[in-house]
């Protein structure tokens, strides 16, 4: 089976501005053989409207997807690798990656979908950029990726993480640079969904 690599830029930046996340997660993709399709999708190109939780109300069932919703659950379900491309924002995940992650709770329920079995065996895996050299500011970002590949019963990665504050300063990181070329040939973890 050929591998489709599809990276979801979560950079809440302006438009034109290539963040420290971005720059590393190329890096990483310049290494990937010719043979492996990639997708690149920024998801602020993609709006989504503020998730609804409805699991509890009527049957819990969700409609199917429509506009970006659809493009996104396509995209998502393409891939034999999946890769979140965020930086640490408070913590964390950007808002773009944090939303776009609220929606696998509705299409785990929507009729048809079988969201959970199709992304088993899928490789999640994270690229992101911190502005200080602790690398534990980190960890609930890392935390959040792993945790939803075991849920999920899909293959981890691991992230790979970059220093710098300013666009472009990760450039400066030569130890993240390093490991970027080398990144997506890791053997990933693998999980079984309970």
């Amino acid at each position: 089976m050929s591998r489709k690599f599809v990276f979801l830029l979560a950079s809440s930046r302006n438009a034109g501005v290539t963040g420290n996340s971005e720059l590393l997660a190329k890096r990483a993709a310049e290494a990937l053989p010719d043979s492996v399709e990639q997708e690149w999708i920024r998801l602020t190109d993609l709006p989504l409207d503020p998730f609804q939780d409805i699991r509890h109300e009527g049957d819990g069932v969700y409609p199917q997807p429509t506009g970006n919703e659809k493009v996104l659950l396509d995209a998502t379900l393409s891939a034999t690798d999946l890769v979140i491309v965020s930086p640490v924002y408070w913590y964390s995940l950007a808002t773009p990656a944090k939303l776009y992650l609220d929606y696998w709770s509705a299409w785990l329920r929507v009729p048809g979908a079988d969201f959970r079995a199709a992304m088993g065996g899928t490789t999640l895996w994270g690229v992101t950029g911190h502005a200080t050299r602790d690398r534990k500011v980190a960890e609930p970002l890392i935390g959040t990726l792993e945790l939803t590949a075991d849920f999920m019963g899909m293959n981890w990665g691991g992230v790979l993480l970059g220093n710098g504050t300013r666009p472009g300063q990760v450039h400066d990181d030569e130890g993240a640079l390093d490991e970027a070329a080398a990144f997506f040939g890791r053997a990933p973890q693998e999980y079984v969904a309970a």
